[in-house]
């Protein structure tokens, strides 16, 4: 007797109906994929799991919807436990699709994996669903429909990985894109079940099903699936809709605040005339220039960052090779730099940079880029200048007050070799008119005229150097021979009140880099400061004047008295401006003296004497030091 299959046939309306669902459940997939993406941490973790079993479930619904819509001439039960496996095999597919799509990127390799998993999941799906069929017939399989099920299970899964994954960061709203998307996947989805519907085929039994934990079916039952499903699905996207609208809104506040914050830093690098700046060490690529950095270097934003050339080019020919030496250096090192330079913009107009700049390196130590920040201290070169001059004038100003105090004790330097020479010149003329003439002694009379006259055009070069307000220029000098110098000019000062003036000047002095008149008006204040100690004490009056060269390559200069010493309670407030302990003074000799010595590199400070005076010591870098810090 032959064996005759059993022809069935389909429920069109739900049929469509597991479309519908299908097309649902991949819109829910699109926009759940978005939100895993969007997450991180646990959050990430819950929209993962939560997704995939609104996802799987909508696939699995569409996937029993569709075995429903297949009506046999005999009564079919379904095997629950069964039925629930193969929802765990949707809700794994399901995972195994949201974990591929949201990912950062996906590869090639990643995409054929995912697939392949997903697809396997769906055709274990629909065939652990078809297994929990109780009917009383037996079902066998077209091998070659059924290996084309699973084909097209991994293709549509493709598919659908890559549609999902190029469609996941659609923002608020539908989205034409995504839901195209959703329609075609819910349309290709539903052929991998009918094509492994297709390959099931059934022939009557005479055994009845086993029908212990199994359920059928009834046309309320499907309502209450597809209803369940919807329900589902719709929370789902509900769920995703309020978190992406809450999102947005943190977003919106987020941008707003970077925005009030972009504006604050902006005025405050206005205010500061400071730009921050971050370019790449490869090529010299600028990666970040701010506004205020445009500003500075006189370049137009909206023609895009200057290329490392053109940046090289505005610094001022002068400094380009301190520039560009700072950075090769920081380069090398793999160290921060920082510099002060000048650039020239196209108007002529020069202004004074200060740039730091901090290296960053990537995973491996390499040196990719350096960060910083470049401020315009133009204002603040000007006002340095202009603190100069004043300082200039007013130490000029203070040598013409002292010289005309100065100005007996002075004439009576050059007094004395102009009063020599007269006694000369009239030995001279008496060895001369004699009857015989000695010309042995007019010559030694002459030359010493001509010694006595060039002293008295020294000290009197000397007074016009001090008294000749002139720019500072540093030069080499013989520190002790400004020593000498200032202490032949003050020695009549020093002879008027009793005073004795000692020196020990050390032989192997070396020249230092100075301004021989600022430092002949330190050594002048020094000498009438310990004059004026000294004058009025009983008991020895004594000034002693010492020079020295210290280990470090310094020059230590000290003058010494056993005058009245430091002010007591005040020792600390001697070179404060205006102070002074002298009925007549301006306070500014010692102030005046103390920002010579600091201009040359060098300091100068006070103490006590033991048992009475006070000693002014001072230290000046040696020509070679004073090189080597320039």
């Amino acid at each position: 007797m032959a064996v005759v299959n059993l022809i069935g046939s389909y429920n069109h309306a739900l049929v469509a109906l597991s479309m519908l669902i299908a097309m649902f459940a991949s819109y829910a997939a699109l926009d759940l994929a978005g939100r895993v993406t969007a997450a991180g941490g646990w959050t990430r973790a819950v929209w993962l799991l939560c997704g995939a079993g609104a996802m799987g479930t909508g696939i699995w619904s569409m996937h029993y919807i569709g075995m429903l819509a297949f009506i046999l001439p005999i009564p079919v039960a379904y095997h629950w436990p069964t039925v629930l496996l193969s929802l765990l095999a949707a809700i794994l597919a399901s995972v195994i699709a949201l974990y591929v799509v949201s990912r950062k990127k996906m590869g090639a390799s990643r995409a054929v994996a995912g697939s392949a998993l997903m697809g396997a999941g769906i055709a274990s799906m629909h065939y652990i669903g078809m297994a929990a069929m109780r009917l009383p017939a037996t079902c066998q399989f077209n091998s070659f429909l059924v290996v084309l099920s699973v084909v097209f299970a991994v293709l549509i899964s493709l598919a659908a990985l890559w549609i999902t994954f190029h469609l996941r960061d659609q923002k608020m709203g539908i989205g034409r894109e995504k839901l195209a998307g959703a329609v075609v996947m819910g349309a290709a989805i539903p052929i991998m079940h009918y094509t492994g519907m297709a390959a099931a085929s059934f022939t009557p039994s005479g055994m009845p099903a086993d029908l212990s934990y199994a359920v059928s079916i009834s046309t309320l039952g499907t309502a209450g699936i597809a209803t369940v499903t919807f329900v589902v699905l719709g929370l789902a996207l509900l769920t995703s809709w309020v978190d992406k609208r809450f999102a947005a809104q943190t977003l919106e506040l987020q941008e707003e605040k970077l925005q009030r914050s972009e504006a604050y830093l902006a005025e405050a690098q206005r205010l500061t005339h400071t730009g921050s700046w971050a370019w790449r060490v490869a090529g010299g690529d600028a990666l970040h220039l701010s506004e205020e950095w445009y500003r500075i270097y006189g370049f137009d934003p909206e023609n895009g960052p200057p290329a490392f050339e053109k940046r090289r080019q505005r610094t001022h020919p002068e400094d380009r090779a301190k520039w560009q030496g700072a950075i090769d250096r920081a380069i090398a090192e793999k160290s921060g730099y920082e510099v002060e330079f000048r650039i020239l913009l196209p108007g002529g107009t020069v202004r004074h940079i200060h740039t730091v700049g901090h290296p960053v390196l990537n995973a491996s130590g390499d040196l990719v880029q350096f960060v910083g920040s470049s401020t315009d201290i133009t204002e603040r070169k000007h006002a340095e200048e202009a603190l100069r001059q004043a300082q200039t004038d007013l130490a000029h100003a203070s040598r013409v007050t002292t010289m005309g105090e100065l100005t007996a004790s002075l004439a009576h330097e050059v007094n004395q070799p102009i009063a020599a020479a007269v006694t000369d010149a009239n030995t001279c003329l008496r060895w001369l008119t004699r009857d015989q003439p000695d010309l042995e002694e007019a010559r030694e009379a002459a030359s010493r005229i001509v010694r006595d006259a060039t002293r008295a055009a020294d000290i009197i070069s000397r007074i016009r150097l001090l008294f000749k307000k002139v720019s500072p220029q540093r030069e080499l000098v013989d520190v002790n021979e400004v020593i000498r110098e200032m202490t032949i000019l003050l020695r009549n000062e020093a002879s008027r009140y009793s005073i004795s003036v000692r020196t020990e000047l050390a032989t192997d002095f070396p020249l230092v880099m100075g301004d021989r008149v600022q430092l002949q008006q330190v050594f002048m204040n020094l000498i009438l400061n310990a004059i004026d100690a000294v004058k009025d004490v009983d008991g020895t009056r004594e000034l002693a004047i010492k020079s020295q060269r210290e280990e470090n390559d310094q020059l230590l200069v000290s003058v010494s008295d056993t005058g009245v010493g430091l002010p007591p309670q005040q020792a600390d407030q001697i070179f404060n401006a205006f102070f002074t302990t002298k009925p007549h003074g301006t306070g500014m000799g010692l102030r005046i003296s103390r920002s010579i010595v600091e201009s040359h590199g060098g300091r100068l400070w006070a103490a006590d004497n033991s048992p009475r005076g006070a000693s002014f010591h001072l230290t000046l870098p040696t020509k070679a030091e004073a090189h080597g810090g320039a």
